[in-house]
């Protein structure tokens, strides 16, 4: 593995329906599972991204919950949308050029606004309905951080805590600015649409200014059913980033790959 670098790239100007949205309480927990668990679940397009773990490769897949506080056409400043959100993704790198990117497992969007992407575009996406309980102490970390999904895809219940003492090293990567490139900045996401073919989209946000927090509870139904973690797994992840907040860019409407 090459060691990446946080490198200024071309960003391209929103325009016409794409969205752009201030997350809030957003979340990386992230999970070094066998490769074996996840290759059946991913396209054969896309190479698992593996690190040693305890001398033994694993692959790495992320839960990432997040509230969108005012999620909009980036032409017009209304109307505005407020909603739960959580994505479930596989780190992996595209064979056909080599960068490093993310394939959707799925994703749970709290709003009746999940059938566009579910039934105009065919993505991955089902209904959840989610509780935020999250409150920021006086130092800028979580004193307070939860999150209750129901859903029939996959219910899920989160519970994470932060310290002053906390920090956190990513093992297995060739140096920390790798791991968190890899981890906290892919810009491509691919999926298998509702349809059986390949489809893709791109963001784009800023470096993210992530602090480390650790699992008090978590449950994610999705990960147990999909065979990628049991529950007790589940409960000693690989790593855990929180950010308060942060703007991101989705480029729309997503396309072929």
């Amino acid at each position: 593995m090459l060691p990446l670098r946080f490198a200024d790239e071309a960003r391209p100007r929103p325009s016409g329906i794409d969205v752009v949205s201030t997350l809030l309480h957003f979340a990386i927990i992230t999970y070094a599972v066998p490769p074996e668990r996840l290759r059946p679940l991913v396209h054969e397009r896309f190479e698992l991204l593996t690190v040693p773990v305890n001398g033994e490769p694993r692959a790495l897949v992320s839960v990432v919950p997040f509230q969108e506080l005012d999620f909009r056409l980036a032409a017009y400043p209304s109307p505005q949308f407020r909603f739960g959100q959580t994505n479930y993704r596989v780190y992996v790198l595209d064979r056909s050029t080599g960068k490093p990117c993310v394939w959707f497992l799925g994703s749970l969007l709290d709003s009746l606004t999940v059938v566009i992407p579910r039934y105009l575009w065919k993505l991955p996406w089902h209904h959840g309905r989610m509780h935020f309980d999250c409150r920021l102490g006086a130092d800028g970390r979580y004193s307070h951080y939860a999150i209750e999904t129901r859903s029939a895809w996959g219910a899920a219940m989160l519970q994470l805590r932060q310290a002053e003492s906390l920090s956190q090293l990513h093992g297995g990567f060739p140096d920390e600015e790798t791991a968190l490139v890899y981890l906290t900045h892919p810009l491509s996401g691919y999926y298998t649409r509702r349809d059986g073919r390949l489809g893709s989209y791109s963001i784009w946000h800023d470096k993210l200014e992530m602090q480390a927090a650790e699992v008090v509870e978590a449950r994610f139904e999705a990960l147990e059913r999909l065979g990628v973690a049991n529950f007790e797994e589940q409960r000693r992840p690989y790593s855990v980033l929180v950010q308060a907040q942060t703007e991101f860019t989705i480029y729309l409407p997503p396309g072929l790959a």
